[in-house]
């Protein structure tokens, strides 16, 4: 996703503006250029060209956030193509909004837009309850994961079996608590960042992280089918993570 504006022929360096040389000479080792090292700008670097109407600067936030806004827009629509639309629609109101970005976390900025766009989209659907009943969505893949890096398969297939029970009950949650969790659990957010994008207090996100985290752990506990699958999914994380260790011992032996 990207947003693009039309540039005069020849701009930048076109084909026009080559030199007409001998192509031994362009092959000399003391004709090539120098190349120059890769300058990585940050995000508030980026925006604040972006605020001067540099569109290829907002083009580089939109690839590197662009995952991260279509994600938090999924989970909160659950709905792919309602997504895809959230998400263009957040850039778009980013770009034009530009100049009134205030400083801080370019991310945490794109994603209370993103938020507050994806709200505006399910209050528009409640008001429309039967188009909804017509057009729900299909179970969505469960974004829930393990940190670590190695898992057997067995634990994988409980993870994704657990991850339908979780959705379903972060699904239920309160708005509030529902977006808290999304950003600093699910996206990783900071407490600043998430403060910053459900625009609250630091103190307000804690709260409602210890509440929200509190009733998906009920949820589990009071259905027995999902606390049996966390139960053998922790399980199964104690058998991976000593399993080398054994391996290591055996082969000490032989």
């Amino acid at each position: 996703m990207s947003f693009r504006r039309r540039r005069p022929p020849g701009a930048r360096g076109g084909p026009s503006d080559a030199l007409t040389t001998d192509p031994a000479d362009a092959l000399a080792p003391e004709a090539l250029p120098t190349p120059e090292p890769a300058i990585v700008r940050d995000d508030g670097h980026l925006m604040a060209a972006a605020c001067d109407g540099d569109l290829d600067a907002f083009n580089l936030l939109v690839l590197r956030h662009e995952r991260t806004v279509f994600t938090i827009c999924l989970r909160l629509l659950r709905d792919v193509q309602a997504a895809e639309d959230a998400t263009q629609d957040a850039f778009l109101r980013a770009w034009i909004s530009a100049r009134s970005f205030q400083g801080g976390s370019v991310r945490a900025w794109l994603l209370r837009i993103a938020t507050n766009r994806a709200y505006d989209l399910l209050r528009v659907r409640a008001r429309r309850p039967a188009a909804v009943l017509e057009t729900e969505a299909a179970e969505i893949e469960p974004i829930w994961s393990t940190q670590s890096a190695i898992e057997s398969p067995e634990a994988g297939a409980l993870r994704d079996e657990l991850g339908i029970y979780l959705e379903r009950a972060l699904t239920a949650l309160p708005e509030d608590q529902r977006t808290v969790v999304l950003l600093a659990d699910v996206q990783g957010c900071s407490y600043e960042e998430t403060a910053a994008a459900a625009g609250a207090a630091v103190g307000t996100v804690k709260s409602r992280l210890s509440r929200g985290r509190a009733k998906l752990r009920q949820t589990l506990i009071d259905d027995p089918t999902a606390a049996e699958l966390f139960d053998r999914y922790r399980r199964s994380q104690h058998e991976t993570v000593d399993a080398p260790a054994t391996r290591g011992r055996d082969s000490d032996d032989e």
